[in-house]
């Protein structure tokens, strides 16, 4: 028998009738012997969170302010789910120790963490599986640095004996026994870390969508579905704002060449999208896998006569913008130009110090500043196989008077980024995709 892990967020799990899908999911294939839980979410646009529930009664408690109505709300919530699932526990006992703790002045991290660990409990209850605490086995620096290789030893060590369990997501511990916390989403992470402890054939993560789409829905009608992607692409995609799964939790899973598929609780049947570490030829259509963008950029553009010839000329540039503290994105180059790409919230309050270092430092002949500007990335394993994409994406962005004002392409010939006004954002997101799918 196969191993199956399987992290569920917090739209799987907002409510009874959540958990009941969840439950027949589970049910559904016994290789399931892994669930991951994330805290409940949104029951509908105006409910709140329960980590967010949580967070307020932290800042409550810390200006010795009542958090007494919030805290039952979160209490109303996980009773009405255990009443409503049938089950005898008793969670009052527990729900009563986390706010004495969380009066007591016990961390944010612990507070935080208790949305997901309640939701495990209640879970396990309701499977019938063993109930596993991640603080035991996933473990922080004291510092808050995640240990992975500690991590990896305790995750196998523990869960060999344990044939089905329900791993809270989200928290681990630190060396004095306090609790840790990943980033916000960071259940994603814990599931692919149990996949990776007990050698997983499938990480599965449960969600409220059915896996990724070739562009944003909110640009493109309708998309069409991604049914395979490698680690690369979802990389690149990623970056771009496609963002279905927490982009840390790839790490494990990938190390381990451990598949990911994102699934979608209220429609299990429907295919998802397949994360895989190498293959997929984008789609089996030999061009794109998806298109993506962001705006908010400005791009620094520099001319000099022969600049090629000027020895470190592009170092001094980088210390120039890394002594302001700036990252910049990407550093497209001709003979005698060069462009830095950054993003506006890197330049707050910076640029014209950064244009008086790089006038003063350089010399150059002009300086050039290009601001509102939009990144799109066109991505696709198999677009280095197929020739004649470059010319069918610029040709129809030359069709509908899109203009380009920037071009850069990855080594690997998996992605074309283009700069495009911001007001072009959109319909060169929609250009793009239409001229690769019909």
């Amino acid at each position: 028998m196969g191993i199956k892990v399987a992290k569920f967020g917090g739209s799987s799990l907002a409510d009874v009738e959540q958990f009941k899908k969840v439950g027949s999911i589970v049910m559904m294939d016994e290789e399931r012997r892994y669930i991951v839980p994330s805290a409940p979410g949104k029951r509908h646009s105006s409910d709140h969170k329960i980590t967010d529930l949580l967070y307020l009664c932290q800042e409550h408690a810390q200006k010795g302010v009542p958090f007494g109505e919030v805290f039952e709300l979160i209490s109303t919530r996980y009773l009405e789910i255990v009443e409503g699932l049938g089950l005898s526990l008793d969670l009052e006992p527990i729900l009563e120790d986390i706010r004495e703790k969380i009066l007591g002045g016990y961390s944010a991290e612990y507070t935080a963490s208790r949305g997901e660990y309640l939701n495990g409990i209640i879970l396990a209850e309701f499977l019938g599986y063993e109930f596993v605490d991640p603080a035991d086995m996933i473990f922080f620096t004291q510092a808050g640095a995640y240990d992975a290789q500690a991590t990896k030893e305790a995750v196998r060590e523990a869960l060999s004996e344990v044939e089905r369990a329900v791993i809270p997501g989200f928290y681990g511990s630190r060396p004095d026994g306090g609790i840790q916390t990943f980033s916000r989403g960071g259940s994603d992470i814990t599931g692919a870390i149990i996949a990776q402890g007990v050698g997983a054939d499938l990480y599965e993560n449960w969600t409220d969508v059915s896996g990724f789409m070739m562009a944003d829905p909110r640009i493109v009608n309708n998309p069409k579905p991604i049914k395979e992607i490698t680690y690369k692409e979802l990389r690149e995609l990623a970056y771009m704002g496609a963002n279905v799964l927490h982009e840390e939790s790839v790490f494990p899973v990938r190390q381990a060449g451990i598949p990911i598929n994102i699934k979608n609780t209220n429609d299990p049947e429907a295919v998802g999208t397949l994360i895989v570490p190498n293959g997929g030829d984008s789609q089996g259509n030999g061009m794109i896998t998806g298109v993506a963008g962001k705006k908010g950029f400005t791009i620094i553009s520099i001319e000099k006569a022969m600049m090629n010839a000027e020895l470190g000329f592009g170092r001094k540039l980088l210390s120039i913008i890394e002594s302001h503290g700036i990252s910049f994105e990407h550093m497209p180059s001709g003979i005698d130009n060069i462009s830095l790409v950054i993003a506006d919230n890197e330049l707050e309050g910076k640029l014209e110090e950064v244009l008086e270092d790089i006038n003063q430092q350089l010399k150059p002949d002009s300086v050039d500043v290009h601001s509102s500007m939009a990144l799109v990335a066109t991505v696709g394993m198999g677009m280095a196989r197929t020739p004649g994409i470059s010319g069918k994406l610029f040709g129809a962005l030359g069709d509908e008077n899109i203009n380009v004002r920037m071009i850069a392409q990855g080594s690997g010939e998996m992605n074309i980024i283009i700069g495009v006004e911001n007001e072009d954002f959109e319909r060169a997101i929609q250009t793009i995709y239409f001229a690769f799918v019909e």
